[in-house]
């Protein structure tokens, strides 16, 4: 019984992860329809806030503040919050843009690792598997890409 509470923990921890990333695949999504109805600014908002609680919910809220914080995630940070400012103002099509070089600027780090997690689904491995993608995602990605 000692070790219970532990695996219940591990339990709530693993649950929370999985909250974050369905955030997260919303926002994403709701980004996407907020791009494809012309730069709806609802839909753009109601994204940016789902994926930032996504990622809150995954890493914790320190490790987010301190992931937007870093030195070297000043750019990118301040590209998301600019461009998730404009959106709010009244500016989606350029702070969508400005918002999607932050995120890339922020996220690129873990390009490898998303696409070796989405190459354990059979239809997208078998696609990330030709030999173009290939080489265009390695011109994106850094050279160490195990795709």
């Amino acid at each position: 019984r000692g070790g219970e509470p532990e695996r219940e923990g591990a339990m709530l921890l693993d649950d929370r992860r999985k909250i974050g990333l369905g955030l997260t695949g919303f926002g994403v999504f709701f980004m996407f329809l907020g791009a494809l109805f012309f730069f709806d600014r609802g839909f753009l908002a109601m994204g940016n806030l789902l994926f930032l609680s996504g990622v809150t919910m995954i890493i914790g809220p320190k490790a987010t503040i301190r992931f937007f914080s870093r030195k070297r995630s000043r750019r990118g940070s301040i590209s998301f919050f600019l461009g998730f400012a404009l959106v709010l103002w009244g500016w989606p099509m350029i702070g969508l843009v400005i918002e999607s070089y932050g995120i890339f600027l922020l996220f690129a780090g873990f390009l490898p690792t998303i696409l070796m997690f989405l190459k354990k689904f059979p239809p997208l491995g078998a696609l990330l598997d030709k030999p173009w993608i290939k080489q265009m995602l390695n011109k994106v990605a850094p050279s160490n890409l195990p795709v």
